[in-house]
């Protein structure tokens, strides 16, 4: 399927709050697939999509959505009805790793190490706090840690965004137990296992700005942790992937309180479509593993089915 006679059409945008990210990071997918010799369509995904492709028949999709209707089942669920090949996890997958409570479930389910949480509705998050401090709230549904907040120790109420006629990201949130320590990551490309980077955040924590700044960031790869922490991460990594049933390339995000040891690695959420920006995590991770950008937009295009 590779090659000039392939037409591959990068979906990107989208209307999530991850629009912007999305573009970012399918301009350089559909940069380097060009440059890999395929024939390129971008389409700034909107709600005449299925019209969009049904016309155009692209012989493979490569999704670059991010966040809801583009990360989460809905868009697959499209791709499968106009029997199209798509890059990535699919429809059950991508729903379920995109629900962090129902992830946490099929983790808890595998015997993988989660930390402790709940699911309140925003109203009663902002009320006051529903477990003690200190503990992070995060939107079920949402990546790029978009409107995630850390509740501090000794903080007297929960943050006033909970309660502004601006908030967009859902009724429920989750209020999950802040794990101390160290932001550590790792991917998975098909049977292959890439590295673990840890990740030191220039803001307050890893948040949006962090991740998609330049210099929000220090990626240190590879991370300098002890060994037997460095095989669990990856094997979590590869536990978590298959548990949810994910496809193609998928990335594990942790925290690691190493006063523990192995048991302070807390798995917080898979990522079924990594960001690809130039800040990105994966890419960097594939690096190391000898792929250039364009092989490993390549590859997820070689990879491509549809029933994902």
């Amino acid at each position: 399927m590779s090659g000039k006679n392939t037409h591959v059409a990068v979906l990107m945008g989208g209307w999530s709050a991850e629009r912007e990210v999305s573009l970012s990071s399918g301009k350089g997918c559909a940069e380097a697939l060009r440059r890999a010799g395929y024939r390129v369509s971008e389409i700034d995904a909107g709600h005449d999509l299925p019209a969009v492709l049904q016309e155009l028949r692209p012989d493979v999709v490569f999704n670059a959505l991010h966040g809801e209707w583009g990360e989460d089942g809905c868009v697959q669920g499209v791709l499968e009805i106009l029997e199209l090949p798509y890059t990535h996890s699919g429809v059950l997958a991508s729903s379920l790793a995109m629900d962090k409570e129902m992830a946490k479930h099929i983790f808890r389910a595998a015997g993988l190490p989660v930390t402790d949480s709940v699911v309140v509705t925003r109203a009663e998050a902002a009320k006051g706090h529903v477990m003690d401090t200190p503990y992070v709230i995060k939107p079920v549904n949402q990546g790029s840690s978009v409107g995630v907040h850390i509740v501090r120790q000794g903080e007297n109420r929960p943050p006033a965004e909970l309660s502004s006629e601006k908030w967009d990201l859902g009724e429920l949130v989750m209020v999950e137990r802040y794990i101390p320590g160290r932001e550590l990551t790792c991917a998975v490309m098909g049977e292959e296992m890439f590295d673990v980077t840890e990740i030191v955040a220039n803001t307050a924590f890893y948040d949006y700005e962090a991740k998609y700044k330049a210099g929000g960031s220090d990626h240190i790869l590879p991370a300098p942790i002890e060994a037997d922490i460095y095989a669990h991460v990856q094997a979590v990594t590869k536990a978590a992937h298959e548990a949810l049933g994910c496809r193609g390339v998928s990335r594990a995000d942790f925290r690691f309180d190493e006063t523990k040891g192995v048991k302070g690695v807390v798995l917080l959420e898979v990522n079924t479509q990594p960001g690809m920006t130039p800040t990105s995590l994966v890419p960097e991770l594939a690096a190391r593993a000898g792929y250039s950008y364009e092989d490993l937009v390549s590859w997820m295009v070689e990879d491509a089915s549809c029933r994902r």
